[in-house]
């Protein structure tokens, strides 16, 4: 998670280890590396907030893949998107774990969405895709639920503090059902 205002200490109170990142992209992906060297394993499970124009608020979306945003390079004719000469791709595909929640396409950015990314997208975070370039390059599956706290509009600040509990409490939910699963 991003910070602790997201897990709301649910995930504290059941003796959950979790990993904040701190906000933003440069900050998910060190932590991130620091993770996979120290833990060495196998799956990082990124539980999180998200707007969204798609989602309803309060639904619960396992992402199916995370797309960069706020990385355009296009005046040079490059796609947005796209990092130029990265072996990796601008969309990175994560493997479906949960059949029964809908999924979605989430772009990360390095600013707090308010309206309609550059890049077509079902719902959006600011910490995602750096987390799953560092699994995709050091060979670690992500599994990454998104709860949709507000509609990446002019209101979303306000939403998303309003519904963190319920968020908290779902996330938390599915985390103990993937921990029963595997």
């Amino acid at each position: 998670m991003a910070l602790q205002n997201e897990s709301q200490g649910l995930f504290e109170k059941e003796n959950v280890p979790v990993f904040y990142t701190g906000i933003g992209k440069v900050n998910a992906a060190l932590t991130a590396m620091d993770v996979v060297h120290k833990t060495q394993c196998k799956v990082i499970i990124n539980l999180g907030t998200a707007g969204s124009g798609k989602f309803k608020t309060h639904e619960l979306v396992e992402v199916s893949s995370f797309v960069q945003r706020d990385m355009d390079i296009s005046p040079l004719g490059f796609k947005v998107g796209e990092t130029p000469f990265d072996p990796l791709p601008g969309a990175i595909d994560l493997i479906p774990y949960f059949p029964e929640l809908p999924k979605g396409v989430c772009s990360t950015g390095d600013n707090f969405e308010t309206g309609t990314p550059k890049l077509p997208s079902d719902l959006v975070d600011m910490e995602g895709y750096a987390i799953a370039k560092v699994c995709r390059k050091m060979g670690v599956q992500m599994i990454s639920l998104k709860y949709i706290t507000d509609g990446a509009d002019h209101n979303a600040h306000n939403d998303w503090a309003a519904n963190l509990i319920p968020g908290s409490q779902k996330l938390l939910q599915y985390y103990k059902k993937m921990v029963e699963l595997i």
